[in-house]
């Protein structure tokens, strides 16, 4: 047996049996995610070591006092952002508790009173909290920028001598006036477009329409929250005002909002119309509408389904017009939400000049706002852009940068669908189509109404061989958005290519209004399998002349198929086109 001193560290889930005899699958399946992405990762980083765990908790040994309390504090601030939009009966929440002492190695496992006393500490912690020996604050207070509240002596059960105890606080210290001033000037807020959805009007006369008015308003409020791009104002606030017939620009004061959602509904017969506009109440500027007309079939059916059009049409109109007012200012007053947004807009036109532009806008978000979850997730995007089409030069270094980038997202907000959105673009191009499906899954699970992580599900399939799926999650994302970036054809174009559909393949194609060297190729390669060799020719010659070097081994070491079958047969294509 080896004895030796050492931090540990003893975490236990609250309310374990309860959470499993509610829902026993779903409960080991988020503990597991928990894991995976959060607590293993945070133990790995601070040099910790996994001794022993049970169903719902663990023992971890750290060399480092100091490397203990900052992974217990990692830990417990990442799973509050994480909790902060679960529901209280679905929530996971841990206590921790942390000692130095001796301890006894034997055989994979440890022992001994230093053992047991972190094992009772952490029965003194509150749900989310964490609590420590006096060792353990003797050695780390004043050089961690973490604060104590000491709960004096403790007798623990089975310990003969009491102990003292700390409790960590939450949250950073309180900062002076004067060091508070100096943070404000050297950060800038991320001043997030503030939205309200205000009660639908019931104009059908039929009080029995008012459960679906209702539904459908809250429905919008809910999904909307999901966006981590908008800050939506809560339906307490919002229902005050149901049934009134109030000022808008009044109402937008009083609510802090500067975007306004409203709409009606109204029920003849057997048909149902539903109209909802968003509203700028700065300048009074109906900027969309819309109006959705359905039989009355199942009113719950269509509550989801005009729910899912309104929440994936109207962030993207939001983003337009306030990409408007954006082209409008000197990049030297943007806001970080306003160089994010523009970022995303050069983003999406794909080429390496509006990728070298959107880098410096990302930076210069990053920079006004250090913290800005969805600001590292988007540069971990745009580089990996970069990284896809060779735009970068050195390219082991940006993909590194990617994973810093995604890294630090992920630790800043674990609820952020684009940074899941990313991690499984990321691992598509690593070729772990089993890590991206992960990733895939937990993106759609976040926001399934968020255009760009349903198209990135067809591209999924498409990547695993099944077309038919690929289509069908490529044209719900076009009709969950009906002003999809363009690049969505493109993608759809390559699924029907892997369904050996030729001619719908062309059609999706044609209407780029402008085709990359990949895009060019694929036609090349459908005309060739429909023994087309003249229009074939005149795709290849775009590739020759837009990137002289490539050959077919080339392009097709950019691919991610999971069948070989599937890159034979592009293979082919290429080959009958004459590349």
């Amino acid at each position: 047996m080896e004895h030796k001193l050492a931090a540990v560290l003893a975490a236990d889930m609250v309310g374990y049996s309860r959470l499993m005899e509610v829902d026993e699958r779903g409960t080991l399946a988020r503990l597991r995610t928990h894991r995976i992405e959060l607590i293993d990762p945070a133990i790995a980083k601070n040099q910790g070591h996994i001794i022993k765990t049970t169903g719902d908790g663990m023992l971890v040994e750290f060399q480092s006092v100091a490397d203990a309390v900052r992974c217990a504090v990692e830990i417990q601030d990442r799973m509050r952002r994480r909790n902060s939009d679960v529901a209280d009966e679905r929530r996971i929440d841990f206590r921790i508790g942390i000692n130095l002492g001796d301890i006894i190695f034997d055989e994979g496992d440890i022992y001994g009173d230093g053992v047991n006393v972190a094992a009772r500490v952490e029965q003194l912690a509150e749900v989310g909290g964490i609590c420590v020996t006096a060792a353990v604050h003797d050695q780390v207070d004043g050089r961690l920028d973490i604060a104590f509240e000491d709960l004096g002596e403790k007798l623990l059960k089975n310990i003969s001598r009491p102990v003292r105890i700390y409790r960590v606080v939450a949250g950073a210290p309180e900062t002076t006036p004067a060091a508070a001033g100096g943070q404000a000037a050297a950060k800038a807020a991320v001043v997030k477009p503030t939205v309200a959805v205000l009660p639908f009007a019931n104009m059908s006369g039929d009080p029995e329409q008012e459960f679906f008015v209702d539904g459908l308003t809250e429905d919008i409020l809910t999904e909307l929250s999901r966006r981590r791009e908008l800050f939506v104002i809560s339906r307490t606030s919002t229902f005050v005002y149901k049934g009134q017939a109030a000022n808008l620009r009044e109402v937008a004061q009083k609510l802090g909002a500067r975007y306004l959602v409203e709409g009606s509904v109204r029920k003849a017969g057997d048909r149902l119309r539903v109209t909802v506009q968003l509203i700028d109440t700065a300048s009074d500027a109906h900027i969309w509408a819309e109006r959705y007309d359905r039989k009355l079939d199942d009113i719950f059916a269509i509550q989801d389904e005009i729910t899912a059009a309104i929440v994936a049409t109207l962030p993207g109109r939001l983003e337009a017009a306030q990409h408007d007012q954006l082209a409008r200012l000197k990049p030297s007053n943007m806001a970080a939400y306003e160089c994010v947004l523009a970022a995303k807009v050069l983003h999406h036109r794909s080429t390496r000049e509006d990728n070298a532009e959107a880098q410096k806008l990302i930076d210069r978000a990053l920079q006004l706002d250090p913290d800005y979850a969805h600001g590292h997730a988007w540069r971990g995007c745009i580089l990996g852009q970069a990284f896809t089409y060779g735009w970068c030069k050195d390219k082991e270094a940006t993909m590194n940068e990617v994973a810093f980038e995604l890294s630090k997202a992920l630790a800043l907000d674990d609820n952020d669908a684009d940074v899941h959105r990313i991690l499984a673009a990321i691992a598509v191009v690593q070729g772990d189509l089993n890590r991206a499906r992960y990733h895939q899954d937990r993106a759609l699970a976040l926001n399934p109404n968020y255009d760009l992580v349903v198209v990135q599900m067809g591209e999924l399939f498409t990547w695993l061989g099944r077309a038919d799926e690929g289509i069908e999650w490529i044209r719900k994302a076009m009709k969950l958005n009906p002003h999809h970036p363009a690049r969505f054809w493109s993608h759809l174009g390559k699924a029907h290519f892997v369904g050996r559909q030729y001619a719908q393949a062309i059609e999706s194609f044609m209407h780029l209004s402008t085709m990359d060297v990949q895009q060019h190729a694929f036609v090349a390669a459908c005309y060739g399998w429909l023994g087309d060799r003249t229009a074939a020719a005149a795709h290849l010659a775009r590739v020759r002349e837009l990137e002289p070097e490539l050959d077919a081994e080339k392009f097709l070491a950019t691919m991610h198929y999971a069948d070989v079958a599937d890159l034979e047969h592009l293979r082919e294509g290429l080959a009958k086109a004459g590349m």
